[in-house]
Parts: C-alpha cells; structure tokens; sequence
C-alpha cells in the first residue's frame, strides 16, 4: 500500500494534508488507471456536508475534466448511494469527499472502480505512483464537461425501498450524524412505512459527527427512549454504516447487527454457502453465535473492502465489521448504513420480535481496545518481547478469551484487543499488554 492510501482511501487534515492540489493531482492520476483512453469516459463525484468538500470537489472534478472525463456532481450523498450509481449509469468511475467518522477538520477522497467497488492496493499504488507525470492532455471537444445531477438521490432511495416489505407500525429515531444522510435516511425511512423522529439531520459543514452520529449515541438513546420508539439508528459522517439502539437505550453493534441479517437471510434461503465473512475484530460473542446455528465464518483482515475481497472470491453475499460496516452484495457493491438498517426493521416487522430479543441471539463478550500511541506501528510484526507477551496471554485467557494486536491503517497508533468473559480480566489483560508495546516499541 502506498504511503498517501490508507484502509479507507486517501485522509487527514483537509487543505493541509488533503489539498485541493492534492485531489487534483489524484484525480487525473485516478483518470488514466481507472478509465478507459479514447473514448468518451465518465464518473460519478459526492461528497458529504464538511465545508471542505466543497473546494475538494471543484478540484476532483477539474482534475478529471481536463483528463477528458465527463463529471457527474450529485452533491451530498452518502458513500454507498455514490458507489450504486456509479455502477447503475456505467460511469468509469466514482469519487466519494469523505472522512466518514473523523471530526469536521479532516475530509478524504475514495476512489470506486466501474462495478463501484473500492480498489484494490496494488491499483491504489498504481494510481500513486503515475502521481505528477507528463501526460498528453486533451484539448478542443476532447475535455471532460461537467454537469450537477439531482436525480442521484431519488435513483439510490429508489433502490433502497425495493429491498424491503412495509415497515408500518415501526417507530424508529434516525440520527443523521449531521452528515450525508441527514435527507436520505429519514426520507427512506418513511418511504418505506416507518414513523420515523430525525435527530442531528441539520448539516451546517461544520457540525458533522460532533457530538452525534454512530460514535456518539448518547442523545440517540435518550431519544429512542423519550419517543417510545421501537429502536434508533445512528449512521456516521457518510453514512456507510449504522448502529443501532434498542428500545431500551441498549446499543446493538454491527457485529450483532450482522447477526440478525444473517438469521434471515439463511432463513430465507440466501445466504450462500452458509457463510458469513468478518474481520479478526469480530467479537468472539458473533462467532459462537454463529457456529450455532451452523453459519460458518470467514476472517479477513480490518476494512470492509477487504471483506468485500473475500465475499466476491468466493461468492459469499454477507459480511462486515463489528463498527457497522455491512455489505449485502445482493443489493450493494460497499458497506452501506441505510440498507442495514432496512433489513434489520424488516426482520423487525417479519418475526415480530424486538430489536433487544432479535440481538440477543449472541452474547457480547466484554472487549476491550487500548490505541498505544507514540510508538513504531511498523515494527510490531517483528518484535520478539511483544510476541511473546501476546503469546502467554492468549494462554491465560485460553479458549475463552481472545487477544488481537494490530497496526492501524489510518493512524500512527497499535491497536490492542482483548476478548474475555468479564470485563475486569479483559481490561487487566489489555492494559498489560498495552504497558509491553510502549516499553519496547516507543519512538
């Protein structure tokens, strides 16, 4: 992987990392890997609500203009709603403004392929590395025109709503995150019979994710139970992921989120081979679960484009991440919040049970995750003293507990993870282990 792309596309603090001339170098960059020269070629760019993106969607789309690609602006738009019409009108390719949870200072750009999947590394890299080259630039009729679009929003709300029966007699709290959602979300769920209350669905480009949104669900759960509503979801700054709260105020995370859509789907003959695919974060809860009712499991590495790898190598259509990353590849090419949350209200209405009894077929083992900054990440995989410790606690903790050390791919941080029946070995374990990393990995 390059040294600009992370997990999740190019990010960090925008107009001093993520730079107008930045986004215009990569998109002509992306221009000439991912599209096809000569003949009239064409992509899909959203963006979320940040006030940033504004600028890094006017350089997005000259970049590729002068690289004699036809630009499709749909605006704000969630992430997964850029990556189904980037499919759906045959465009080259999709660009998405975005730092999804990040707080309103970052933005990022993601790049999706003309099946509107995320790319793969070695493109990424391929697309960094054509970065600043001499190219022949197109002149005359041969530039790329540029045109709003706002029928974008109708086409992907549209799609949505035929993935699901009636969800009349839910009651459910959306919160928007302040984000690309804050339109689309409480009007599908209405349009697709819910009663539906809207919280933190007021973007101002400066109020993404503070204080709301999948990473903060206090005033969600407060809400859910305020208004009697029969669950809440909370989807972050681009939407391609949800949480949920159930009537109660309780969280319900994706890991049992994929739970409940995995029951279904198997239910009703659809999941292929049985099979869902999870990332090592997956709580070790999900698959005990999922052993019994005889679904089997496959890990991938953090990133739902890498789950989505593993999903179309083998023709799995179920998997994600416990943050609520879902991908359903029946309907959906990336993870997507809203098309989550569809399926879980409609598992809702199908059985008639509860959000809280439909989580409750697995049990949440306490996990705890320590981020140790200030410390070599790249050394981690090599260091003998941290191998062995991660060694002799995974033999304490045995087959009931679970220890996961792994390098973050967006910041400069180890993440530590640890699984355990209670909460207090879990932390005592993490902190451990935590205590091991700086000592022999600080800077």
């Amino acid at each position: 992987m390059g040294a600009l792309f992370g997990t999740d596309g190019v990010r960090g603090l925008a107009n001093r990392d993520v730079t107008a001339e930045l986004a215009l170098d990569l998109s002509v960059s992306a221009a000439h890997i991912l599209s096809e020269v000569g003949q009239r070629r064409s992509a899909i760019v959203g963006r979320d609500p940040r006030a940033s993106g504004e600028f890094l969607q006017s350089a997005v789309a000259a970049g590729l203009a002068s690289a004699g690609v036809d630009v499709w602006d749909v605006g704000v738009l969630p992430t997964p709603a850029v990556a189904y019409l980037t499919k759906t009108r045959s465009a080259d390719l999709g660009v998405m403004l975005s730092a999804s949870h990040n707080a309103m200072p970052d933005n990022g750009i993601k790049f999706f392929n003309a099946e509107g999947n995320k790319l793969a590394d070695e493109i990424e890299a391929q697309i960094e590395a054509r970065m600043g080259e001499e190219w022949q630039r197109p002149v005359g009729d041969a530039v790329g025109r540029i045109s709003s679009d706002s029928e974008g929003a109708d086409e992907y709300v549209a799609h949505l709503l035929t993935t699901v029966d009636s969800l009349s007699g839910l009651k459910v709290v959306v919160d928007g995150a302040n984000g690309a959602a804050s339109q689309v979300a409480p009007l599908t769920y209405r349009e697709a019979g819910a009663e539906v209350i809207a919280i933190h669905c007021a973007p101002d480009g400066y109020n993404i994710n503070r204080d709301c949104g999948s990473t903060h669900l206090g005033d969600l759960r407060k809400a859910v139970v305020e208004h009697g509503a029969d669950l809440g979801i909370g989807h972050d700054g681009d939407a391609d992921r949800c949480l949920a709260v159930d009537a109660s105020g309780a969280l319900v995370d994706g890991d049992q989120l994929m739970a409940i859509i995995a029951l279904a789907m198997r239910d009703a003959g659809r999941l292929a081979h049985d099979t869902v695919v999870a990332t090592v974060m997956a709580n070790l809860g999900f698959k005990q679960a999922m052993q019994r009712e005889s679904i089997s499991v496959v890990e991938t590495a953090v990133g739902d484009r890498y789950v989505l790898e593993a999903m179309l190598a083998s023709g799995y259509v179920l998997g994600g991440e416990q943050s609520g990353h879902v991908v359903m590849t029946e309907h959906a090419t990336t993870g997507d919040g809203l098309l989550t949350a569809l399926q879980v209200m409609n598992r809702m209405v199908a059985t008639g049970a509860s959000l809280a009894e439909l989580a409750g077929v697995m049990r949440r083992l306490p996990q705890v995750l320590v981020n140790v900054s200030g410390v070599d990440k790249n050394a981690l995989e090599t260091c003998g003293a941290v191998s062995d410790a991660v060694s002799a606690a995974q033999e304490q903790l045995s087959d009931s507990g679970r220890v996961l050390l792994r390098k973050s791919g967006t910041e400069p941080l180890v993440r530590v993870m640890v699984e355990a029946q209670d909460e207090a070995t879990a932390t005592g374990v993490a902190q451990s282990l935590a205590q091991t990393v700086r000592d022999h990995l600080s800077l």
